[in-house]
């Protein structure tokens, strides 16, 4: 059987823009093992699989691996996914609606799909999770992930700590934009740091006084990833513990979060959040995203 994929810039409106994505349409009847080999092939920060719903009333079963391993949930595979969807269902002449729901490992995943007309151009993802606040890292530690000097991480917000609503990373803020396109990572630092307080990942980011416009990179060298330029689930930790920071009780907030920028992939994703009983209580990411090639493969993979 000819395994039919695409891939998607994501976070973007422009090809060569955003954050790649192979989505593989009919993932049915693939091991896992096959899985890993053909997202190692595509070498993608990310490649999803299709498969069947194991509950009717859900869209799709996704299934979502780096070069290296499987992960639980990501937001930008969810939403290229949806949009890679939505489009090979309407061009097979099936109605398509709103409204998805994909079965991850991480839990469901609510989508709902954005139209330009009566074409899908992007998706707004509902995390699985609600937040968790994690292991604490000094400043220096945090620093030396990121190669910057101590001096320039801040705990202004909040100490550099790991943050997950589906997806553990290393969450550090940095005192200025300067500093953040200054920021690499460095792979000794990572392998010290990372692996005991349960995350492979880094975002780094800066943040106006008081505004709700973040400037983000994340480094992944651990997991395959030396930079990636859009990353859905670390973005939407981050919003959710600085929404909860604020002292309003009830609040909902639009978000813009800016990456890639400094690596010459640049994306944009919009968040929400929501806040009831000063709690967080849902967290919301959305962006666009545009079909690069497509193709079959005829490959035998047993």
């Amino acid at each position: 059987m000819d395994r039919l994929y695409v891939t998607m810039d994501v976070f973007t409106e422009h090809v060569f823009g955003g954050n790649p994505l192979a989505v593989v349409l009919n993932g049915a009847g693939l091991t896992a093992q096959q899985m890993q080999a053909i997202a190692t092939e595509f070498n993608y920060s990310e490649t999803t699989f299709v498969l069947p719903p194991r509950d009717p009333a859900h869209t799709a079963h996704v299934r979502i691996f780096t070069a290296r391993t499987e992960v639980p949930f990501a937001g930008h595979p969810n939403v290229g996914t949806a949009v890679a969807l939505a489009r090979e269902l309407a061009a097979r002449g099936t109605a398509v609606g709103d409204r998805f729901v994909f079965e991850e490992a991480a839990g469901l995943i609510p989508i709902r799909l954005l139209r330009s007309g009566d074409r899908v151009v992007g998706a707004r993802l509902t995390a699985p999770k609600e937040l968790t606040v994690g292991a604490t890292v000094s400043d220096r530690d945090a620093a030396q992930c990121v190669s910057l000097s101590e001096s320039e991480v801040t705990t202004r917000h909040h100490p550099p700590q790991v943050l997950s609503v589906g997806l553990p990373f290393l969450v550090v803020e940095v005192t200025s934009r300067d500093a953040l396109r200054r920021t690499r990572p460095s792979w000794a630092a990572h392998e010290r740091v990372l692996p005991p307080i349960g995350t492979d990942g880094v975002l780094a980011y800066f943040r106006e006084p008081e505004a709700t416009h973040l400037h983000a990179r994340v480094f992944a060298p651990l997991d395959a990833t030396i930079e990636d330029p859009a990353t859905g689930s670390a973005a939407a930790a981050t919003i959710a513990r600085l929404a909860g920071l604020r002292p309003a009780t009830d609040e909902d907030l639009e978000w813009r979060i800016d990456q890639g920028v400094d690596m010459g992939r640049p994306s944009l994703m919009g968040g929400c959040t929501e806040k009831r009983g000063g709690v967080v209580k849902a967290v919301h990411i959305a962006g666009n995203a545009v079909q690069v090639m497509h193709g079959a493969s005829p490959v035998n993979y047993r």
